[in-house]
């Protein structure tokens, strides 16, 4: 029997990957026309998370999330950057 929704997403899509209790060093909102777009940084990681909302959200920086995602990549002015799609965020 599966425990939580992390455990269902990670059966069911096989290149997610779940990562718990780690620090956000950095949390940025941006609005887009619809969306807010939120950027996280994890304590140990060069790379950024991304994630959309339809409204603000709460700020996480120093706090401990839960998260689950998969790796992408960007292309920003030319360049092709690593980012880290997240589809599920919670606070540990």
């Amino acid at each position: 029997m599966i425990k939580n929704t992390a455990e269902k997403l990670l059966k069911t899509h096989k290149s997610l990957t779940h990562t718990e209790s780690v620090k956000v060093v950095s949390h940025v909102q941006r609005d887009t026309k619809a969306w807010i777009l939120n950027t996280v940084m994890i304590e140990g990681c060069d790379v950024p998370f991304k994630y959309k909302r339809k409204k603000r959200y709460k700020n996480l920086q120093g706090q401990r999330v839960n998260l689950t995602y998969y790796a992408a990549t960007e292309n920003v002015a030319g360049i092709v950057m690593e980012v880290m799609r997240v589809v599920r965020i919670k606070i540990a």
